[in-house]
């Protein structure tokens, strides 16, 4: 009877364990480069803004009828209606990561025919301001925002933040020294962490993000009225992060919720009920 060589049978698991050792190898090499990539360019996974010149911001502002505020240079923070009016109080709009103050006039529109002064407040490295985003900068900024509202406008100031401006609105709410009677938060997060995480779930993002915006933890003291208002189709940031965060709120809540609508698909137009639901809602 023939007989196979021993050492043919014993060679082959051996072969085997150095191919899976070496792709295992690979796999994490591939995990650590990108980790390094989302550490190094987060900031580039993060703020997507649109630049002006100084000179283009105040033809496009003029053009509707808008001005720069508190200041007609770089220094300024928001856009407001040329003559602003209103006597329920100053809106105080944070956009999101994308585009610019000057692309979200919906708000003007919607609000301001329910007799509120609305601030589109700009962030540092947007529109035609100088800086660099960052939480602590945007953060930071807007703390300086809210305080010149409180100086140039009377009445009580509420805080709209959509999607990555939720972070900053939440961030402001957790200040007990700044003036904020209420929050409304549009297409929010739990934490951006959360939400990067979701994306990236191969990848250790928790260990590598430093801008987070932790909404969940902001308001986890907070007592001021805080809607929601979620897109029941969200493709960027899940309807069940809206739905946790507004779960753990302690104080007086309301929840709306969008449906059939996407991130950057829910209804602005002014003539929509909601929007005099939620003021009516934060003036409760």
């Amino acid at each position: 009877m023939e007989h196979k060589p021993a050492t043919s049978q014993k060679s082959r698991p051996r072969i085997l364990s150095r191919n899976h050792m070496a792709l295992f190898l690979w796999i994490l090499l591939a995990i650590v480069i990108m980790a390094a990539a989302i550490y190094l360019l987060q900031d580039r996974f993060i703020y997507y803004p649109h630049r002006y010149s100084i000179a283009a911001l105040i033809q496009a502002a003029d053009e509707q009828a808008l001005t720069l505020w508190p200041t007609a240079d770089r220094a300024y923070r928001g856009l407001v209606s040329r003559s602003p009016s209103g006597d329920r109080g100053t809106i105080i709009v944070f956009h999101g990561n994308g585009g610019s103050a000057l692309n979200r006039l919906h708000y003007l529109a919607a609000l301001e025919r329910l007799g509120f002064k609305v601030i589109l407040a700009e962030y540092p490295g947007y529109g035609a301001r100088d800086g660099h985003p960052s939480e602590r900068a945007l953060v930071a900024d807007a703390r300086a925002t809210v305080q010149d509202a409180q100086r140039d406008f009377s009445g009580p100031i509420y805080l709209w933040g959509e999607s990555l401006g939720s972070g900053v609105a939440t961030a402001l709410a957790a200040d007990s020294t700044l003036p904020v009677e209420g929050l409304v938060l549009i297409t929010p997060f739990t934490s951006l962490t959360d939400v990067a995480q979701s994306v990236y779930w191969f990848l250790p993002v928790r260990w590598v993000l430093r801008d987070r915006y932790d909404n969940v933890a902001n308001l986890s003291g907070s007592g001021k009225p805080t809607a929601i208002l979620a897109a029941g189709e969200d493709e960027i940031i899940p309807q069940a992060q809206a739905q946790e965060l507004y779960d753990t709120l302690a104080a007086r809540k309301r929840l709306w919720v969008f449906e059939g609508a996407g991130h950057n698909t829910w209804p602005v137009a002014p003539q929509e009920e909601w929007w005099q639901e939620v003021a009516d809602f934060l003036e409760q």
